[in-house]
């Protein structure tokens, strides 16, 4: 007995060791357990002692650096403030648009009416004799009157020492949720006043004023970055004067298109006439040759920015192109026939990887003021087709093995190594010309200048320097300094254009990036920035721990169910019940492709895309037809409404997490895996609540069991973004 207790306090021993040590002093005592109980204690041991995620994330949090410093990559960290750091201290400048007035509601109805008295409860009836109480008299009245009162004093007297106490309390530092994601060190940043609070003509010309009251109304007012932009970009450029480097930092849905496209669309129309001169003397004229470049980073975005640059400028004639649309002839060869074009048109979309080019006979006059095109697909176009083909045939090489590349080693031992392998990619003839490009704006700049895409960003950006007679050194990635620079030892980037980069979310890879070799650049923020839209809810929804992809169905049927109730009390004559669309964000493809194949099986029309659909690569939007805001006319007919026979349910990846601007029709956003960090949580549930609108963003996780802690960890993010 006494062998029996002794073991047991030594198992008390170690597990209160194991509830105060790390996760590794939890394995060791784990293993002394087992060889204190001897052979067999394995499955005592693992079924009475796990590791659930909920001590897991309470140690994750207590494990930290010795500098104090947190583990998350530059590069998914947002900047808490964008203060010029390092050497741009002294040339860089920071404003922050002052917030608008908030909403306030009407007075209520019942205001200063007395509140209705509630009845009683009835007395309940007992069996026991009741005593006969003696009657009062005036002098137990105030007795009882002053007891009360010397009751209600002392009350008060308590409640003021309370108070008096927690106040000479030292303040308890509170725990940011955000703390691995955002950057803490960041100074307090400035504020912007005199901001325009309405679109006029000054600063905008009438017939740029025009085309926007016909896009958002003649009672539209600009939004806080919409206003900076106001103030600070439409001033004309002084021959002489430093070209225009400002940043847009603005929460989603808040409109930087419209900041950035406006001083772009109203300089270029004010300057046609000087370079359309400038132009014509030029000999080496190509068949393109852009006034500006808007470089994003899908071709899903281009079009629809695109698409969107044409309706501003209807009115004041300017030519916008978009480098990932179908610019073939329409019309047949002498030779031609239907079939025959459509196999062209379907090879040229194959060929060129999701984007065309523009054919050979249409080069001959192709006059255009805005291109929009992804960086990739600009460089092709600047540099010919083909001319990064080594790279190109390598990484083929590398999909299909190391076969051909072996089959090319044997050619040059036959021919004695004198004879180089065959090409598969040759260089095509250069179609655009970089010589007058004045404005360049690059839009979703956190991606574009991710280490990831940000070599062919600045490539290009290179590249237009240099036409321009000022060429800029192309610092290799590796050489790129990831902390602020105080002695001014990194090299100061000058490009001879005026540079726009818009962008929601601001990590601080990009912001010292910008502080390092460009000090001097202007930024631009809302009050908002890296917050989720004031209109936008949030809410959490749990798993049941069966089918998942049953969970999500049972949860879109019940955002159908409340749209019906909606309908059958607002609806004043009989039709159709006008259900919302959904957007479901995935991780992973493979979950895209299983969750819209289940969809599909029970009755739900949806649409899957993936960076590799073939929809991508037909030259247009038309596969995301119905989710898209477009402007036009609203699809009717039998079947429009009806969720088994049109698209309701859109199921992607973050391929369309940036920047598009869908239809009001969404409403609710469902982010069914855990977001891998709060910059991509911030941009897919900013797909819904944009300009004003309502909406939803629902994110699934585990209420309990494994994996429930990290779901705690999410909303606690959550809650701060949304504040």
């Amino acid at each position: 007995m006494q062998g029996a207790i002794s073991t047991f306090g030594q198992l008390y021993f170690l597990f209160d060791a194991v509830s105060q040590l790390s996760i590794f002093s939890h394995m060791a005592s784990l293993l002394a357990i087992r060889q204190l109980l001897g052979p067999g204690s394995s499955e005592i041991t693992s079924s009475q002692f796990h590791t659930s995620s909920i001590v897991l994330s309470q140690l994750r949090k207590k494990s930290k650096k010795p500098n104090g410093k947190s583990s998350s990559p530059p590069r998914t960290r947002l900047a808490k403030s964008l203060q010029p750091t390092g050497k741009a201290k002294k040339l860089g400048k920071l404003e922050i648009a002052t917030s608008r007035p908030e909403f306030k509601r009407d007075v209520v109805p019942h205001e200063g009416l007395a509140p209705q008295q509630r009845a009683s409860p009835p007395r309940r009836i007992t069996s026991e004799p009741r005593s006969i109480p003696r009657r009062r008299t005036p002098n137990d009245d105030a007795d009882a009157d002053a007891q009360v009162k010397n009751w209600a004093i002392k009350a008060h007297s308590e409640r003021v020492d309370r108070r008096k106490a927690v106040a000479r309390q030292p303040p308890v530092p509170q725990v940011n949720p955000l703390e691995e994601e955002f950057d803490l060190a960041a100074p307090a940043s400035s504020s912007s006043k005199d901001l325009p609070t309405r679109f006029s003509s000054p600063p905008l010309m009438p017939g740029l004023l025009e085309s926007l009251q016909e896009t958002l109304g003649k009672e539209a007012k600009p939004t806080a970055i919409q206003a900076s932009s106001m103030k600070h970009l439409f001033k004309e450029h002084v021959e002489g004067e430093k070209y225009k480097e400002f940043l847009l930092a603005s929460e989603t849905g808040s409109g930087k298109s419209i900041a950035y496209l406006l001083p772009v669309l109203q300089d270029l129309k004010r300057t046609e006439h000087e370079q359309s001169n400038a132009v014509s003397h030029n000999s080496s004229r190509k068949p393109l040759n852009p006034r500006a470049l808007v470089l994003a980073p899908t071709h899903e975005l281009t079009r629809q920015l695109a698409g969107f640059a044409k309706k501003l400028s209807h009115v004041i004639k300017l030519r916008v192109m978009c480098a990932s649309k179908a610019n073939t002839p329409s019309t047949a060869k002498s030779s031609g026939t239907a079939s025959k074009m459509k196999g062209k048109f379907e090879d040229a979309g194959a060929a060129s990887d999701a984007e065309f080019v523009i054919s050979k006979s249409s080069r001959g006059s192709r006059p255009v003021d805005l291109l929009v095109g992804t960086p990739m697909k600009l460089l092709e176009m600047e540099r010919g087709r083909g001319w990064n083909w080594e790279e190109r045939a390598r990484e083929r090489a590398m999909r299909i093995g190391k076969a051909k590349s072996e089959e090319h080693e044997d050619l040059k031992e036959e021919d004695g190594g004198n004879k180089e392998a065959p090409r598969e990619f040759w260089v095509d003839e250069p179609e655009m010309g970089l010589e007058s490009v004045q404005w360049v704006v690059v839009d979703e700049a956190d991606v574009l200048f991710d280490p990831d895409f940000q070599e062919s960003t600045r490539m290009l950006l290179a590249d237009i320097a240099a036409a321009r007679g000022s060429p800029v050194p192309v610092i290799p990635s590796s050489a790129l300094s990831s902390t602020p620079d105080s002695e001014a030892t990194t090299t100061t980037i000058s490009y001879p254009f005026n540079l726009l980069l818009t962008s929601a979310t601001i990590p601080t890879s990009l912001a010292t990036y910008l502080s390092n070799y460009h000090p001097s650049l202007t930024r631009l923020a809302s009050p908002r920035l890296h917050h989720l839209p004031s209109t936008l809810r949030t809410e959490h929804t749990s798993w049941t721990g069966g089918n998942k992809n049953a969970d999500i169905e049972r949860r879109i049927r019940r955002v159908w169910a409340e749209d019906a109730l909606v309908h059958s009390k607002t609806a004043t004559s009989p039709g159709p019940i006008k259900l919302s669309k959904l957007l479901v964000f995935c991780n992973k493809r493979s979950k895209v492709e299983q969750l819209a194949a289940f969809l599909d099986s029970r009755g739900i029309k949806c649409v899957a895309l993936t960076g590799g659909a073939e929809a991508r690569k037909r030259g247009s939007n038309h596969h995301l037809d119905g989710f898209l805001k477009t402007g036009g006319p609203v699809a009717t007919g039998p079947g429009v409404c009806d969720p088994a026979q049109t698209p309701h349910v859109l199921v992607t990846t973050s391929l369309l997490s940036r920047g598009l601007d869908f239809s009001p029709m969404i409403k609710h956003v469902f982010i069914v895996d855990e977001p891998r960090n709060m910059i991509d949580f911030l941009h897919r549930a900013g797909r819904a609540g944009r300009a004003g609108e309502t909406g939803k963003v629902v994110v699934f996780g585990r209420a309990k069991g494994r994996g429930s802690g990290r779901t705690e960890d999410v909303k606690e993010k959550v809650r701060a973004v949304a504040g």
